[in-house]
């Protein structure tokens, strides 16, 4: 019997962070060759989360009659990314618009302005994940200003009420960290957010926040992220034992009975996920425990990190194991300093 030929899944997208790319699942270009890290099941998927697409594949092309205009188009936005464009530009190209739109909303399901919207606005996230200054960078990728980005965010995440207050937001900005950038999401109420900036989730778990809160994204800065930024520095430094900032870490119910298990942990001490689990009533429960705890979106301050296996085993961690070795020893050798 012949041998089956498997054909690549025509409608997921690889990307790589080290890149920044997102390619057909066939493409020989080196950054597939490297371990992919995400995939995506659509174009929006993969402009929301900040990455490119990749000149040699050009998964923006549908491969079945591409319009004689495509290639020209897509050329003139990649080289200048942060380009406005309006119908007028298209006709100056002798392009029409509500061709090149029924174009793009066929293939892609949305339209050509949508789509470098999205490229501008992933553009700028990935940039400001690595540690650019958001005033910056709106500025330099075409947003009249802050609250012009702020609102081009807030759209990917889920449209803004009609009068934006305080109780409908959360600020989202980055922290720098020994342990690299870390991206965080304060409230009025408390610290939402706490993520490595590369975690492969990142944009899940905002837009999990956002459906959980049905709270506006704004990107900028808030009294609170001082307290944060300042606690860390003292954890990191062996100043502080118990972290004060105030949490607002909504799930469901057996979530938050899982994180507040993992606030209970002692500083410089490990809990297997069987003692967790029954620790909030349901033993046997291990692995619905380790999903909560990779749930976790505020990460070191409820410290899923101190959780291990049964037998002693370090086991995954979303930022990276090398993390949780670093959290552990710190803390235990602190600990056994202090002892």
């Amino acid at each position: 019997m012949a041998s089956e030929t498997l054909t690549p899944d025509p409608t997921l997208l690889i990307a790589t962070t080290t890149s920044g790319i997102f390619c057909r699942p066939e493409c020989s270009s080196g950054s597939i060759e490297n371990k992919p890290e995400r995939t995506f099941s659509s174009v929006r998927d993969a402009l929301s989360a900040g990455f490119r697409p990749c000149s040699r594949c050009k998964p923006l092309h549908s491969g079945i009659e591409d319009p004689p205009w495509l290639e020209l188009l897509m050329e003139m936005v990649e080289k200048d990314p942060a380009r406005r464009w309006h119908d007028q530009d298209l006709h100056g190209e002798n392009m029409d618009p509500a061709t090149v739109r029924r174009w793009f909303i066929a293939n892609h399901g949305l339209t050509f302005h949508a789509y470098t919207r999205l490229r501008r606005l992933g553009l700028a996230l990935r940039q400001i994940q690595h540690g650019a200054a958001v005033s910056k960078t709106v500025l330099a990728l075409g947003y009249e200003s802050e609250r012009g980005f702020r609102e081009a965010f807030s759209q990917v995440f889920g449209n803004p009420p009609s009068a934006v207050d305080r109780q409908s937001c959360i600020w989202i900005n980055r922290i720098a960290t020994p342990l690299g950038s870390m991206i965080m999401g304060v409230s009025d109420q408390g610290l939402c957010l706490l993520e490595f900036a590369e975690r492969r989730m990142l944009d899940t778990q905002l837009r999990r926040l956002h459906r959980k809160m049905g709270r506006v994204f704004l990107p900028g800065d808030h009294p609170l992220m001082q307290q944060v930024k300042s606690e860390l520095d003292d954890y990191f430094n062996n100043k502080l034992r118990q972290f004060t900032v105030a949490i607002e870490a909504p799930g469901t119910e057996f979530q938050e009975s899982v994180w507040q298990a993992l606030l209970r942990i002692p500083y410089g001490e490990m809990r297997s996920y069987a003692a967790i689990a029954k620790e909030i009533g349901q033993a046997g429960a291990m692995r619905a425990v380790g999903r909560a705890n990779g749930d976790n979106r505020i990460a070191i301050i409820i410290p899923c990190h101190r959780v291990i296996g049964s037998d002693g085993e370090l086991t995954g961690y979303a930022g990276g194991l090398w993390r949780k070795k670093y959290l552990l020893s710190l803390e235990q050798a602190q600990s056994f300093r202090l002892s």
